[in-house]
């Protein structure tokens, strides 16, 4: 059976998550470009399990934070796009596919904007670090990641289970 390509409007919630995740990312970008001639020439370039540095690099390394951000944005872009490309179960039909398609969706919408927020945080991170404003997130940065990346995944797989 080929999927049946329907045409879903974004839902608020997905409109409310876009604006978040676009605002954190770009709002990270201008204020790295804003910084940027504050910065020393080592700053944080990685973080272990408990939020700790343990390397230093250049502060053109803080340039691939924004970049793998935007790699994943328009990735995941495309993936919102075209929801009957998604992997589903066997008992997708034209009855249920609008409920499946639109299941799958969000999730990538939230996945996609809590990405967003993580390189922008992670960034903003590195910059107060480098800049002596902080000492970062902590321990709890990497649990709260997990969490916030496999509760929308979690969700989702049981409003499909639901899905008749």
């Amino acid at each position: 059976m080929e999927r049946p390509k329907i045409k879903i409007p974004k839902t608020r919630a997905e409109w409310v998550y876009d604006v978040i995740g676009y605002s954190l990312y770009v709002g990270s970008i201008i204020f790295l470009a804003v910084i940027w001639t504050d910065l020393p020439e080592e700053v944080p370039a990685h973080y272990n399990a408990l939020g700790e540095v343990d390397r230093w690099g250049s502060k053109w390394e803080l340039l691939i934070l924004p970049g793998i951000g935007a790699f994943i944005l328009l990735f995941m872009q495309v993936c919102e796009k075209f929801p009957e490309i998604h992997n589903y179960p066997k008992r997708l039909n034209e009855s249920n596919a609008k409920k499946f398609y639109l299941h799958s969706r969000k999730m990538i919408n939230q996945l996609k904007n809590i990405c967003l927020g993580m390189f922008s945080f992670i960034l903003l991170e590195s910059i107060w670090i480098a800049l002596g404003w902080g000492n970062g997130f902590g321990p709890l940065f990497l649990p709260i990641l997990i969490s916030a990346i496999c509760i929308p995944i979690v969700i989702m797989i049981i409003r499909q289970r639901k899905i008749k």
